[in-house]
């Protein structure tokens, strides 16, 4: 008799990427398996619930007061030797709740959108001689050290080149698959721009731009606003703060200012009607954005991207022609008009953004899954 697949997603923060990655995962895995057990849990959130808040305070701290901090941090060699023991520190620690975990729910496959849980249960995996499969999922164009575990199965990478880096790792090809950031299965549909804009409220015909900041509103969004509200270009706004109610209620009060047209939100269920009533975007260059992004066609607009990930995220975006970077605010109303000025570079950056999306990711992480899980 063929036991019922259990599949553990693990990811770190409510509110991230991670976690958007593991839900598109989900949604797949319940699609091609109806009768599978799926289960998603925040894997640092779960074994160490008062480290994580410190953490993610530190974190906070760090990249909005002292970025270059975290961009010396990020995927240093020094940093990743010298952490060695804290990390084999942590991942040890973490085998008596991984142990009740498993008792509780024996997953046949683990797929991690985040390295940290993927280093927990890798290290749990092997010091234990466990034959379930592991998989971990980047949800950023640049692998770093972290990642690299003995006792993970398979790597899904976003790129080619990320697979090139991983390899240059040490990591054995044949591990690695690229398939692409997992997004929400309705970024592969294409609407008809007219009509979503005039759904919206919006003008159809008139240049829309869309800014965003993450689900943490993160970034120069106000002083972006502020700047495109001030440009002569005829254009109309969308804005989404995600949690920054600060933001938020700033934009409500100069929307009822503005002669142009401003849409506000703070959570937004409908991004991807959003970025297809867009004619480009404005934004940070998050792991997940950036994957809806690409998978739009929607060219970008890449301000204050954080140190570290965002910041090589932002290098393949310039490489692949999806994106341009301005490095000061106070230019960015002069590069967003030239921009709608200019079809024809909108056209060849939406055509580059379409040729370096992958909207089916969580598609064939669900297959992969299906194909080389091991049922008990």
């Amino acid at each position: 008799m063929i036991k019922k697949r259990k599949v553990l997603l693990m990811y770190i923060s409510r509110v991230s990427g991670h976690r958007q990655a593991s839900m598109a995962i989900s949604k797949s895995l319940k699609k091609f398996m109806p009768d599978a057990d799926v289960m998603s849990i925040n894997g640092f959130g779960y074994n160490y619930p008062l480290l994580e808040q410190v953490v993610n305070a530190a974190y906070m701290t760090v990249i909005r007061h002292t970025p270059k901090v975290w961009d010396y941090l990020y995927d240093n060699p020094k940093v990743v030797k010298r952490s060695a023991n804290l990390r084999r520190f942590l991942n040890k620690s973490s085998h008596k709740k991984l142990a009740k975990l498993f008792k509780e729910f024996p997953a046949d496959t683990v797929v991690c959108s985040q390295a940290f849980p993927c280093s927990m249960v890798a290290d749990y995996k092997t010091s234990n001689k466990l034959s379930f499969t592991l998989v971990g999922v980047l949800t950023d164009f640049a692998p770093h050290s972290y990642w690299i575990n003995e006792g993970v199965d398979y790597y899904i990478v976003p790129s080619e080149d990320t697979k090139e880096r991983f390899v240059k790792k040490g990591v054995p090809a044949d591990k690695i698959r690229v398939f692409g950031i997992p997004i929400r299965y309705k970024f592969a549909e294409r609407l008809d721009e007219r009509k979503t804009r005039e759904s919206l409220g919006l003008a159809a015909d008139v240049p829309t731009v869309l800014v965003m900041g993450g689900g943490q509103g993160l970034g120069s969004m106000k002083e972006a606003v502020k700047a495109l509200i001030a440009s002569e270009e005829s254009l109309q706004l969308i804005v989404v703060a995600g949690s920054n109610q600060k933001l938020f209620k700033w934009l409500k009060k100069a929307s009822l200012k503005s002669s142009k047209k401003i849409l506000c939100y703070d959570y937004a269920s409908n991004i991807d009607e959003l970025m297809e009533a867009a004619t480009l975007i404005v934004t940070k260059s998050g792991g997940m954005t950036t994957a809806e992004c690409l998978a739009k066609g929607l060219p970008m607009v890449i301000i204050t991207p954080l140190p570290g990930q965002e910041a090589r995220n932002t290098d393949f975006l310039l490489e692949k022609g999806v994106a341009v970077h301005v490095h000061d605010i106070r230019n960015l109303a002069e590069e967003v008009e030239l921009l709608l000025r200019s079809p024809q570079r909108l056209k060849a950056m939406s055509v580059a953004a379409f040729e370096s999306g992958k909207p089916h990711a969580a598609d064939d992480i669900a297959r992969l899954v299906i194909a080389r899980g091991i049922p008990r």
